[in-house]
């Protein structure tokens, strides 16, 4: 199943990524995505190598902290990691290998998802058997360096349109998901364009109180999915 929070970790410098995932699962996220950005050493980036290393450590901690909290755990554009530390799944960028590739590498238990801008975008992640689409940027965010196109509510709102005429289902059967800046306020009104969740970073992770955040957007996520419900009655 697809969570409707899909928790990102970044690149802080006071909390590691296991940290971070940490605080998020005891606010009630059942879904961590790690996301490890190539760090700078001096003025030239790590080989390889030892970036390659260093995720793997990043990613062997997190999923500790993932299975003890019984959380999936989603590894951000690197299948080779994803592959070797039996995670739950890999989320691929638009610049990333192909969905059909992965699956190959993976097998046919792993969660795939892939990222979208546009109409055009979500119909080849469907094509390329994808089980959930994020599709963004909902508003500028700094956690992403190639920063697509902002879509906003209305972008949004204009595919889903596109994927479910009717304005019920989730993106014509496979689960959407907003990403891009989202903060809790914009929870209900994403939540009401027919999208079956959100992804966050920056909204939980620069929160003072981490789990705190979590939990309200957990929550959030629920009331707006409770009211949808009864609404369709």
């Amino acid at each position: 199943m697809i969570a409707r929070l899909h928790y990102i970790t970044q690149d802080l410098p006071d909390f590691s990524h296991a940290e971070l995932a940490e605080l998020a699962c005891k606010g009630g996220a059942d879904w961590v995505q790690l996301r490890v950005k190539r760090p700078l050493t001096g003025s030239s980036p790590l080989g390889e190598r030892d970036f390659f290393s260093m995720w793997m450590k990043i990613a062997e901690e997190t999923k500790s902290v993932c299975k003890r909290y019984g959380v999936k755990l989603i590894i951000n554009d690197n299948v080779q990691i994803a592959k070797e530390i039996e995670a739950d799944g890999i989320h691929l960028g638009k610049e990333d290998m192909n969905p059909k590739e992965a699956r190959k590498i993976l097998g046919s238990k792993f969660i795939i998802g892939g990222s979208s801008n546009t109409m055009d975008d979500v119909r080849w992640l469907m094509d390329n058997g994808v089980n959930y689409i994020g599709i963004g940027p909902f508003r500028f965010t700094t956690t992403r360096e190639k920063l697509n196109p902002i879509l906003g509510l209305d972008g949004i709102k204009k595919i889903m349109k596109q994927l479910s005429p009717s304005g019920r289902g989730e993106g014509g059967g496979i689960p959407i998901i907003a990403i891009g800046g989202i903060k809790l306020e914009d929870v209900g009104p994403l939540m009401q364009t027919g999208i079956h969740g959100v992804a966050v970073s920056s909204a939980i992770n620069r929160a003072e109180d981490k789990s705190d955040a979590t939990k309200k957007f957990v929550l959030s996520l629920r009331r707006s999915k409770t009211t949808e419900a009864i609404s369709k009655r």
